[in-house]
């Protein structure tokens, strides 16, 4: 179930990559911003905003000087900055729910769009959302508690039901569903959000028991069943995917 939200496990990404060995990794600091340098054997420079809380990386030629890297990064300082904003948003979205135990904490959006002084890397201590033992325990929880009382609902309406569902820690999907074996996947991570999440990626994956891919028929399908899911979608994707230590499934 590969959503198009922005920022995702995706980076956001400012001019040309090249998939070369890293030569070597140094930190710059400019303007008040970290910035982690890869110097690879390539010609072209590029900027990346890593989710979730914003690393800034920056790939340069192995012999490019500091100097023209630190200024590479100053000429996109209002990107840079814009795209901060973005991530502190999606990070707020995340847990903001009133439904959520308010003991998970949730990221505070910087104060100004394109503020220099808000525009820190955030390292996902005070200000962030770091996972532990007793949120994945919480979080398993959550669903499995759920689960029944979706599964008795969709079964009827989707007219399938799945033959496993597993919790898991993913980095870059809500879920998945494998429609050959009927086993479904869903993201740890929803059993801390609003269930309207859990039980939209739920009624997603089961629709893919009959549809594999995207197209009208899915769309007809899911319409039929949830005729609000697109609004759902549009809201899920403003939310971020946070990385979860593996844990034992």
């Amino acid at each position: 179930m590969p959503f198009r939200s922005m920022p995702r496990a995706n980076s956001l990404r400012y001019g040309t990559s090249a998939n070369r060995s890293v030569v070597s990794r140094e930190v710059l600091h400019v303007d008040g911003l970290q910035i982690n340098v890869l110097r690879k054997r390539n010609r072209n420079m590029y900027l990346r905003v890593k989710p979730p809380y914003g690393a800034i990386e920056v790939t340069a030629p192995a012999r490019m000087p500091q100097k023209a890297i630190m200024e590479f990064v100053r000429e996109r300082r209002d990107w840079i900055d814009e795209a901060l904003h973005k991530m502190a948003e999606a990070r707020s979205r995340t847990f903001s729910s009133v439904n959520v135990d308010p003991n998970v904490p949730g990221s505070q959006v910087t104060a100004g769009r394109g503020a220099r002084e808000s525009a820190n890397v955030d390292d996902g201590s005070a200000s962030g959302f770091t996972w532990n033992e007793e949120y994945v325990a919480r979080a398993r929880e959550s669903i499995e508690r759920q689960l029944p009382d979706l599964l008795r609902k969709w079964e009827p309406v989707i007219g399938r039901a799945p033959t496993k569902i597993t919790l898991r820690t993913m980095t870059s999907r809500w879920g998945s569903c494998t429609p050959k074996t009927g086993r479904i996947r869903l993201n740890l991570q929803l059993g801390l959000m609003e269930p309207k999440f859990l039980e939209y990626v739920l009624v997603h994956e089961m629709t893919h028991l009959w549809e594999s891919g995207h197209g009208k028929g899915f769309q007809a399908r899911m319409s039929m069943a949830l005729p609000n899911w697109k609004d759902l979608r549009r809201e899920l994707n403003r939310c971020t995917i946070f990385e979860v230590p593996q844990v034992q499934q």
